[in-house]
């Protein structure tokens, strides 16, 4: 445990090799839904040029966070110094500090920034970009609009400061996070039996697919990031089968230019339909 502990104390002094967990899981992500997809998927152009739209709002995501990464060690830094945060109010060994951190991190950064984007019109605006993409698979987890990624963010300095996460933590699940997003956006074919037992506690491929699901109320439903946990106690979960699944919006956003960048890029600041 100390090792894990001393790994991920200073990960972010390591760029690169944060980088190369991303990397890794794409690729490997990648050639798994080449192998077995969960649908059929029909590409305006081919699968890289989907990709690369994709790829170029994740690098933009990349670069925000970069900077936004600052922020993160400052909070970690006061919350230490103070003893705030949910960590510091007891006596918590390093796994019980690892869980409550990351179920603190997920439930802000993920399930209720969600949450938030599909109930607030202004948000609303920018996250259809992520829900126009009418072909999901690896690289649509990342696929934001820049002022997006700028709230995440800021979500994502709510979960530490409340849970008094250390820096260990943060960077732990924020591995876990980027893995996990991939793997639910993929798409591949898992056992039905092994997709189900995931979803009781992981969000799991399918579970995540119903959300993306073109029509209301599936659209606004399964919002966690890494744990189901919060879908099912919050009364957000749903569920559908993958045969039933359309990807899109069924309004809002005109198909085909679901891989249009600079379409993408404008969407926000138009009247929407």
């Amino acid at each position: 445990m100390e090792e894990l502990i001393g790994y991920f104390s200073d990960l972010e002094k390591r760029p690169l090799e944060r980088a190369g967990f991303f990397v890794a899981g794409m690729v490997l992500l990648w050639v798994i839904e080449n192998v077995i997809p969960l649908v059929q998927t029909h590409y305006k152009k081919t699968k890289g040029r989907h990709a690369a739209t994709n790829v170029a709002f994740t690098a933009i995501h990349f670069v925000i966070h970069t900077f936004m990464a600052a922020g993160i060690v400052l909070i970690a830094d006061w919350t230490k110094t103070h003893q705030f945060g949910l960590v510091h109010w007891g006596s918590f060994g390093t796994i019980g500090i690892i869980l409550i951190s990351c179920l603190t991190l997920d439930f802000f950064a993920g399930w209720l920034c969600h949450f938030v984007e599909h109930q607030i019109p202004l948000f609303w605006r920018f996250h259809i970009i992520h829900h126009a993409d009418t072909n999901v698979d690896v690289t649509t987890g990342l696929r934001h609009h820049p002022l997006e990624s700028i709230w995440r963010g800021v979500f994502f300095y709510m979960g530490i400061l409340i849970s008094g996460a250390p820096m260990y933590a943060v960077l732990l699940f924020q591995t876990i996070l980027v893995f996990i997003t991939g793997f639910t956006h993929a798409n591949i074919s898992l056992p039905g039996w092994l997709d189900r037992g995931l979803s009781w506690f992981l969000v799991s491929p399918n579970m995540h697919k119903v959300h993306h699901h073109w029509k209301q109320p599936y659209t606004d439903s399964n919002y966690g990031a890494v744990f189901s946990i919060w879908d099912r106690l919050l009364g957000t979960f749903m569920k559908l089968d993958p045969s039933q699944l359309k990807y899109g919006l069924d309004r809002y956003y005109a198909a085909d230019k679901d891989e249009n960048f600079i379409a993408l890029m404008k969407r926000p600041f138009q009247k929407l339909k």
